[in-house]
Parts: C-alpha cells; sequence; structure tokens
C-alpha cells in the first residue's frame, strides 16, 4: 500500500492529496509556546487568515492550555475566548477545528462553524463529549491521554513499552468512541506526544508511526515545538532552546509524518511546514510514477 493510500480520508473533511498542515490558534494567555499572542478575538482570526495564506488547510482553535501546570478556566471562559474566533474564521471559509475536552464548548463551537473536534483526552474529560460529536455527525480526533499530567515529569516508569501501550490504549479509546456512535470513517488517531511522556518516548513513537497505521484511522502528528524537540536541539548538555526556536526542527518531524503516511500535522509556524509537506508529496509522485 502506497503512503498516499494509507493516509487515508476523513468523511466530512476537505480531501487532501497529501499531509494535510493544521494551523494552531491558541486563545490562551499561558500557552507553552505562543501563549497571549493571539488572547483578543480581532487578533485571533487575523492569525488564522494568515495561516491559511501561508499554507494552513485548517486552523485548530483552543482557549486552554494543556502546558503542564496550567491552571483550568471555567466553561463561561472557555466559551468566550474560543467561540467567536471560530465562528470569524468559519465565516471566512476556513475549515476550522476546536481543541477543547469538554462538550459544551465543543457543541457551541459546532454551532459556530466548526468542522473537527480535536479532544486531547478523547472524549474521557467529559462523558457527555462522544454524545455530542455522534450526534453531530463530525469527525473526531481521539487522542493517547493518561490525563492531566502533561510533559516528561514523573513519567520515567510509566510505560514498558511505551509503543504497544499506546496502541492498546488507542484500540481500547477508539472502541469506546464507536461504541459511543461517532462514525467510524470519522475518527482520527493521535499518539499524545508529549502528554504523560518523555523524550524518549516521543522519539519512540515517532519512529514506529507504522504500527500506529494500523489501528486503521488517519494519523494526526502534533509535534510542535514540544519539549522532546528542544531536548535534542540541546545535546547531551546545553539548554533547551526557547519553543519558538524549534520551527526547523518541527518542520523537520513533519515531512518525516507525512513521508510515514500521516493525515495531518498540527504546527504553531505554517509556512515551513507547508512546505516541507508539500516536498515529501512531490516526492512521493516522483516515485509512484
Amino acid at each position: 500500500m502506497s503512503k498516499q493510500n494509507r493516509r487515508g480520508q476523513v468523511a466530512g473533511m476537505p480531501r487532501w492529496d497529501r499531509c494535510a498542515v493544521m494551523g494552531v490558534v491558541n486563545v490562551t494567555p499561558d500557552s507553552f509556546s505562543d501563549g497571549g499572542r493571539w488572547f483578543d478575538t480581532t487578533a485571533a482570526v487575523k492569525h488564522g487568515l494568515d495561516m491559511v495564506a501561508e499554507g494552513a488547510d485548517l486552523v485548530d482553535v483552543g482557549g486552554e492550555s494543556t502546558r503542564p501546570g496550567a491552571t483550568r478556566v471555567d466553561e463561561a471562559e472557555e466559551l468566550r475566548r474560543v467561540v467567536p474566533v471560530v465562528r470569524g474564521l468559519a465565516s471566512e471559509g476556513v475549515t476550522v477545528s476546536v481543541d477543547t475536552v469538554r462538550a459544551a464548548v465543543a457543541e457551541r463551537a459546532l454551532a459556530a462553524g466548526a468542522t473537527l473536534v480535536n479532544d486531547v483526552s478523547g472524549g474521557l474529560a467529559d462523558p457527555a463529549m462522544i454524545p455530542v460529536v455522534a450526534d453531530a455527525g463530525a469527525p473526531f480526533v481521539v487522542m493517547h491521554w493518561r490525563g492531566f499530567m502533561q510533559g516528561g515529569a514523573n513519567v520515567e516508569g510509566l510505560y514498558e513499552d511505551v509503543v504497544t501501550e499506546v496502541l492498546e490504549e488507542l484500540h481500547a479509546r477508539v472502541a469506546a468512541v464507536l461504541e459511543g456512535g461517532v462514525a467510524a470513517d470519522r475518527v482520527i488517531v493521535d499518539p499524545g506526544l508529549g502528554f504523560s511522556k518523555n523524550a524518549e518516548h516521543d522519539l519512540t513513537l515517532l519512529a514506529h508511526l507504522d504500527r500506529l497505521h494500523g489501528l486503521g484511522h488517519p494519523l494526526l502528528v502534533a509535534a510542535s515545538r514540544k519539549r522532546f524537540l528542544g531536548r535534542v536541539l540541546a545535546g547531551p548538555e546545553g539548554a533547551p532552546p526557547p519553543a519558538r526556536e524549534r520551527d526547523a526542527a518541527t518542520a523537520a518531524v513533519s515531512a518525516l509524518a507525512a513521508q510515514q503516511g500521516a493525515w495531518a500535522v498540527r504546527v504553531h509556524e505554517v509556512r515551513a511546514t507547508a512546505d516541507a509537506v508539500r516536498v515529501t508529496r512531490a516526492i512521493e509522485g516522483a516515485r509512484e510514477r
């Protein structure tokens, strides 16, 4: 099977002939890489439109940070942050994803024009999420998640075989989502890089994306600016570079993920990754010819 065929298509979403690029708009004051930069609705909508102009195929809007140690916001505040931005982008014809673990936020965002729900808990954080997504007929990202404990701290003993365990847990979560009424052709899986995982776990998962395809669903890879890239770039003794200095490394991972058949990559800086996935597709096309 070719990488292109293995990439898969998602019902209810545009059909791309290559790995799609999902741009990130954090409508938060405290996200790990760009917190506060797009907290204003007008600025956030403009940023999303700029991302599309730079090559993003869809834009993921979130109003709650998942960085290590982040304080949760209440539902009303998350709605206040997210819904106007979703509505503004959707009114401009942008394909919008909403990044939330709350069913009420997902429901309001879908009503405002969002197409896809990206839930880092895969429906575990809010039992109403799966029914909301199923009733809406929306595509749903099911991420590997072991609770609100992101980052590399205190995770050394969590896995004996990270790839096998992530596969098993994602398989069980997907089964629950399907049992809850979400259509199989609308499920996307995400290995959850950086969530209850250290740098070695993340690198091992990226080295075995082929096994994740065994789940039978399109794959979203969200490596952008994450801690494991900082560890790689720092080397054995150096200090990790700041998050905004990890975009070249992110583009490299995006190209590798695209080459391994990822359906989409989620990134903060679009242009380099958009170029990377297009070059990857061109090389695939040359090989196929």
